[in-house]
């Protein structure tokens, strides 16, 4: 072998192994765009069903505003109507 021939076997054998590199770094490549196109999916879904949370949350928190104005009625008519008859009884002892 002259070094002209070894020059070129060289350079064959370098140029193989950077195609063989070449093909690992693109198939690294697609698995980490898999890895990514996967998280943003994930994300996406997350972020949803926080929106979703919070909407029920907000439901959730208005209802029980209701709740607590609802009971807060009633409790009011119960004093109220306690009230009443301790006038009338008052009343219907002072017309005795």
């Amino acid at each position: 072998m002259d070094a002209k021939e070894k020059t070129l076997t060289t350079f064959s054998t370098r140029v193989r192994q950077l195609i063989l590199q070449f093909r690992e770094l693109k198939a690294e490549n697609n698995e980490l765009y898999a890895m990514v196109d996967e998280r943003d999916k994930k994300i996406k879904e997350l972020e949803s069903q926080v929106a979703q949370k919070q909407t029920e949350y907000e439901s959730l928190k208005t209802a029980k505003m209701l709740e607590i104005t609802d009971g807060d009625l009633d409790g009011a008519k119960k004093r109220v109507a306690r009230l009443v008859r301790e006038v009338n009884k008052c009343i219907t002892l002072l017309s005795e």
